[in-house]
């Protein structure tokens, strides 16, 4: 269903959208995609660690990098598979905003038990990221709970770079549940390769939201202003907590924020119009047109065309 190519007729009812001009460089992910033959994600044992170590230091030199980041534990599931199908979805729909858009994708367990539980991809873009996610294993272990995104978040702070950032850019963590608070030295010096003290996963969150515009997409499961909500809020501001109601519509949250924050809600509504009801698009749409894209916070629903954000500033085209 979500393939690199610009066709649309498998999609929902008799809407339409049409991709902006095809550039040479999706004709040529296209000619790839087709001669790589049918997308599988299932059916591995391990991940290809020379691609996924996190002992690298990973680069981007696009002006809008984005990370993506999906906790692969059990408790999450098939929904893991269900974000990755739709990468081609993802990455056409955003590059043709901004065709620098270069994406890292990240796999996240639980450093105490898992055998992988950081794995780290480079920045890319086009079919490029097919191969690369390809590298990438659901292990499907860690503890029932907590996880290990402090590692992930020290990982963000220590390995990666990206000079030429203009604004903060995205990172989108989808998970469900707490983080262990102290990210043991054993661990950072195992699994990354760096000697360093204890690290209090909190302040390495903290940190990461000084540079990057993060979201923490959480999986339908417990209650709102619980202690998976509660540990996030002080990891990353409560304010930047989204909900997700539809686990097969992660995807859509995630390219709508960044959407909404480059100015192109409503060429992304058009989009989705082609592959959902209107309904569903109209319960997607609601979470993400009341809140600030850029610091989540809430937008008077009586606001005009723009809006300017009174806590950051930003101006959003509503």
């Amino acid at each position: 269903m979500y393939s690199w190519d610009d066709d649309t007729s498998g999609w929902y009812g008799d809407a339409s959208y049409k991709y902006a001009p095809a550039s040479p460089t999706r004709d040529t992910d296209k000619a790839r995609a087709a001669a790589a033959g049918p997308r599988t994600y299932g059916n591995k044992r391990q991940p290809n660690e020379l691609i996924t170590t996190p002992k690298k230091v990973v680069r981007s030199t696009s002006k809008n990098p984005l990370i993506i980041a999906v906790d692969v534990t059990g408790s999450m599931a098939s929904w893991p598979f269900e974000i990755f199908d739709r990468l081609p979805l993802l990455f056409t729909t955003l590059s043709q905003y901004r065709d620098d858009l270069e994406i890292c994708f990240v796999a996240i367990g639980d450093g105490a038990v898992d055998r992988w539980p950081l794995q780290t991809t480079t920045f890319a873009s086009g079919f490029d990221l097919e191969q690369l996610l390809g590298a990438l294993y659901g292990e499907g272990g860690g503890g029932d709970a907590p996880e290990s995104y402090g590692l992930f978040a020290h990982w963000l702070n220590t390995h990666v770079e990206i000079p030429n950032a203009e604004e903060k850019p995205f990172l989108i963590v989808f998970g469900d549940i707490t983080m262990h608070p102290i990210v043991p030295s054993k661990q950072i010096e195992h699994w990354i390769g760096d000697r360093s003290p204890d690290v209090n996963a909190l302040q390495a969150w903290q940190k990461v939201g000084e540079r990057w515009n993060t979201w923490f997409l959480r999986r339908p499961t417990g209650k709102p202003g619980d202690s998976v909500d509660q540990q996030w809020g002080q990891a990353i501001g409560e304010q930047k907590i989204l909900h997700i109601q539809d686990e097969q519509r992660a995807v859509d949250y995630a390219m709508g924020l960044v959407a909404r924050a480059w100015g192109y809600f409503e060429d992304f509504q058009n989009n989705m119009k082609a592959r959902q009801s209107e309904d569903k698009v109209a319960e997607i749409s609601k979470p993400i047109a009341l809140i600030c894209p850029r610091c989540g916070a809430p937008i008077p629903p009586t606001s005009g065309k723009f809006h300017t954000c009174k806590y950051c500033g930003v101006s959003v085209k509503l």
